[in-house]
């Protein structure tokens, strides 16, 4: 089974508790206006890879030790097979290697939506956070975009795990914009405030670094 994949980094730590390895997969026929990720919309079968590809990725680079798996994008269940097959193969991972790891999802679809049309998938994973993004509505919560997310539990270690957090605010954790710099690319993997990263490209244009290309505009 392939997946198409933007990117994928470890480690993640601003995109659920603790360390995470990060996956954003490639693909979104939601486009939500004001999208910071507009780099994963467009259908793109060149950035498609196996499955067990990506899990040997993920068993490589997490070798020494995480907490969790964050998947978002695009939009993950824009592609139902391949998630469900990702997904199985990470529980094959957790239950063979006795790791406790948690999965963590972003989705555009409304909750309902994706009960009634995904109610299996949901089922492999702890925790959801669905709902399109709303560029008019204010960031609100942690982890969250705009103040119609909210953050769903689907598993025993999804509650445990994320109890303490369903209500937290953005800045509960501290940092929550992450930088990496990869092959000439600057990826800030995060939830941005409103102008955030307009004002992080002004900010490095004053220090005479220009980017040809950003993912909040196409």
């Amino acid at each position: 089974m392939k997946i198409a994949i933007n990117k994928a980094h470890f480690p993640v730590t601003v995109l659920g508790p603790g360390k995470r390895i990060g996956i954003w997969v490639q693909g979104c026929s939601i486009r939500c206006k004001g999208c910071v990720s507009q780099d994963t919309w467009a259908r793109d079968p060149g950035r498609e890879m196996t499955v067990a590809r990506l899990l040997s990725w993920c068993r490589e680079v997490a070798a020494e030790g995480f907490d969790g798996v964050t998947i978002s994008g695009g939009e993950p269940f824009d592609q139902p097979k391949a998630l469900a097959a990702l997904l199985d193969a990470l529980a094959h991972w957790r239950t063979q290697a006795g790791l406790d790891f948690d999965i963590l999802c972003y989705s555009g679809y409304p909750l309902a939506t994706l009960e009634k049309r995904h109610a299996a998938i949901l089922g492999r994973l702890d925790a959801l956070i669905p709902e399109p993004y709303a560029d008019a509505l204010p960031l609100s919560h942690l982890w969250r975009g705009s103040a119609n997310q909210r953050l769903v539990t689907l598993s025993p270690r999804g509650a445990a795990r994320y109890a303490e957090f369903i209500d937290a605010a953005p800045d509960a954790l501290g940092k929550r914009i992450q930088t990496s710099v990869e092959a000439g690319r600057v990826w800030q993997i995060g939830i941005p405030a409103r102008g955030e990263m307009a004002a992080f490209e002004e900010r490095c244009a004053e220090q005479g670094v220009h980017f040809e290309q950003v993912s909040w505009r196409q």
